[in-house]
């Protein structure tokens, strides 16, 4: 769905809200080294302000808990790693939400760079509403939250 691998990302699902941010971390070999090994174990989420209880390096299959403390309380976001990539060029994994997360949908964090060499980062993500009605009922504010988190993946890696 948010198809980390392709350098445009090309999907109109309309049930979802779709949101494609970028920016760039900085520049040269050693940015990118470090960038993209931090990606793969889960620093995007962890600097952002989110625990992450899973394996890393991230791979497929992997179904970490990741929480997020939000005004005192825990909030468990269950998720499944539907895709890894692994090239000279660009680093990425997405991941789909499960029952009992806020939302419903996927994102992927991307790292890549291009002839430049200036190395950036791309976050996709694809939402709608949970199916739990609790989590339904506050879906405006949890899209604000969402926003929030986006700024921050895209400082996370800087």
């Amino acid at each position: 769905m948010t198809d980390p691998s392709a350098t445009v990302w090309r999907t109109g699902d309309a049930a979802f809200r779709r949101s494609e941010v970028s920016s760039a971390i900085g520049a040269g070999e050693d940015v990118w080294v470090r960038a993209s090994a931090d990606l793969l174990r889960w620093r995007v989420k962890t600097r952002s302000g989110f625990a992450v209880k899973g394996p890393t390096p991230v791979s497929v299959g992997d179904r970490p808990l990741i929480h997020a403390r939000v005004l005192g309380v825990t909030v468990i976001e269950p998720v499944e790693v539907v895709e890894v990539v692994e090239e000279h060029n660009r680093v990425a994994f997405a991941y789909r939400t499960l029952p009992g997360h806020p939302v419903h949908g996927e994102e992927a964090f991307i790292v890549h760079r291009d002839d430049d060499d200036v190395v950036r980062i791309t976050v996709r993500s694809l939402t709608a509403p949970s199916d739990v009605a609790g989590w339904r009922a506050v879906h405006p504010l949890l899209r604000l939250a969402q926003g929030v988190a986006r700024r921050r993946y895209l400082r996370a890696l800087s």
